[in-house]
């Protein structure tokens, strides 16, 4: 049995230190050996299921754990039974037999649930493919990331999810592939992994971004694009508030031109001190993507910029000298942004995967965003920052820019997306002065989301109101995978059933 438990019932704390299940019974999915990645999976899924079925008669409630990277308490469960599945964690390549008439087998990969954004990109790099999007770091697990929603940075992209094709999931009462209704993975494949094929438009939406909340994710089929690479330019420069009338716009190619390259841009990020946003320098950086070639020079992860999450270091100065707020922020930007490498310096590429790097744990973390309409952006930026600096806010404002993801609970949920973070040192004064930044957005009509995986500060009237429509048909698919209350109950926690989702 790939299930085993680990010690006796005792306290389980989150990657960043955020968060903390009391009296958390421990348990852990490992891989196997088998040669086929469809037998792997197949005997992982009968014994979450087994597992499942003993949690409900101990009357427990579950958790999946993959790397507690969530700085919010959506993956904290208290008295519960939690699976680890960091080590199931193999990827397999699909081959053109396993797949239905159309689907090129070469792009997707089977990737068991524990497989971390990092290896899944790896595995992809080598075989000249890459992965087309995702959030700042690579040090979650791919079925986690997807699962919260964590939005991608490329423009012409949505999420992270929108890789996935396909979707083992784990319910008390089945062994559920789901896949788009014209699917995806051959009738023979299904059958190999223990499951029960489900073609459906409605449930696929649904399980792209479940929240944890629709069983237990064993394995996904991630697609690709050919590998390539991007060049990047980061500076610090003072941005004129007219150059946000062209962000809102998705006029991208005016706003490269006037601080970076005059090229289209794939990825444009705009890092502001919220205290006099327009009269201090922000830090921008862009990507630029070209076609890959195996002659490149090798760049570190520091010179394609990975790491600006530097800025959170820097908590305790920010909140204990808030006189100073301002000037040291605008400090902390200048000096733990990567330098370079600007417009007139030698150029540097590298892969998609090369970019990225994992975060260390940060315990003082405060990590909370909106999403807004990116039309919206104009007149709502400002009034952000004003906000945010009048009460405090001890961090740095950032805005990324995406389409429309995939998903029915998907945050980006809007058909072009800005994507605003307050990242950064946690203090109260900084998460008062972001629920100020929320009422602010109300009171001006502006309508936004938030993050599942990050502070976001919602309840069940909230999620009802924000998704709408599409909350419905989410509710819908999960009563069709968790017909009996009971079993939406055992993957509730407080904070999930606080949200609407298993209650």
């Amino acid at each position: 049995m790939p299930i085993v438990r680990l010690g006796d019932e005792g306290r389980w704390t989150n990657y960043h230190g955020t968060g903390t299940c009391e009296g958390a019974t421990r348990f852990a999915l490992r891989s196997g050996d088998a040669e086929r990645g469809r037998d792997e999976i197949a005997i992982a899924a009968e014994s979450v299921q087994d597992w499942l079925a003993q949690a409900k008669l101990a009357k427990r409630r579950v958790r999946p754990l993959g790397a507690g990277w969530s700085p919010s308490n959506v993956n904290i469960s208290s008295q519960s039974w939690l699976l680890h599945t960091r080590r199931f964690n193999r990827c397999f390549r699909i081959g053109a037999g396993d797949v239905r008439p159309g689907v090129d087998a070469g792009a997707l990969m089977l990737v068991e649930a524990g497989a971390l954004v990092d290896e899944i990109s790896d595995k992809f790099e080598e075989q000249g493919r890459s992965l087309w999007t995702s959030g700042a770091g690579n040090g979650q697990t791919f079925a986690g990331a997807a699962a919260t929603g964590t939005h991608g940075s490329m423009i012409a992209r949505g999420g992270i999810q929108d890789h996935i094709r396909a979707v083992q999931i784990v319910t008390p009462a089945g062994i559920h592939w789901i896949e788009p209704a014209a699917g995806v993975m051959s009738d023979a494949f299904i059958a190999a992994t223990g499951s029960v094929a489900l073609r459906d438009d409605e449930v696929f939406a649904a399980a792209q971004l479940p929240v944890g909340s629709v069983g237990i994710v064993t394995a996904l089929v991630v697609d690709s694009v050919p590998k390539f690479l991007v060049r990047p330019i980061q500076n610090l420069r003072k941005v004129d508030r007219a150059a946000l009338d062209w962000l809102a716009a998705g006029d991208f190619r005016r706003f490269s031109a006037a601080y970076a390259l005059d090229r289209d841009p794939d990825f444009v990020q705009m890092i502001v001190n919220p205290y006099k946003p327009f009269k201090r320098p922000a830090m921008l950086r862009f990507l630029y993507r070209e076609p890959w070639r195996d002659d490149y020079p090798r760049a570190t992860p520091g010179q394609l910029g990975a790491g600006y999450d530097a800025l959170s270091l820097l908590g305790r100065l920010l909140n204990d000298y808030p006189w100073a707020r301002g000037p040291l922020l605008q400090f902390a930007m200048k000096q733990g942004y990567a330098s370079g490498p600007d417009v007139d310096d030698p150029p540097v590429y590298g892969s998609w995967g090369e970019g990225l790097d994992t975060h260390r744990p940060l315990a003082g973390l405060f990590n909370a965003s909106v999403t807004i309409d990116r039309a919206d952006l104009a007149r709502a930026f400002e009034r952000i920052c004003a906000v945010y600096a009048k009460h405090g806010g001890s961090t740095v404002v950032t805005v990324r820019f995406m389409e429309r993801a995939q998903g029915l609970l998907a945050p980006a949920r809007f058909t072009h997306n800005a994507v605003i973070d307050f990242d950064g040192p946690r203090s109260r004064r900084t998460a008062d002065a972001y629920a100020r930044v929320v009422e602010c957005l109300d009171a001006e009509g502006i309508g936004f989301t938030r993050h599942w995986a990050k502070n976001c500060h919602l309840d069940a009237a909230r999620v009802a109101a924000d998704y709408g429509e599409d909350f419905r048909r989410w509710r819908a698919a999960q009563g069709r995978l968790l017909p009996d209350p009971a079993h939406r109950a055992l993957f509730g926690s407080e904070v999930l059933d606080n949200l609407g989702l298993t209650r």
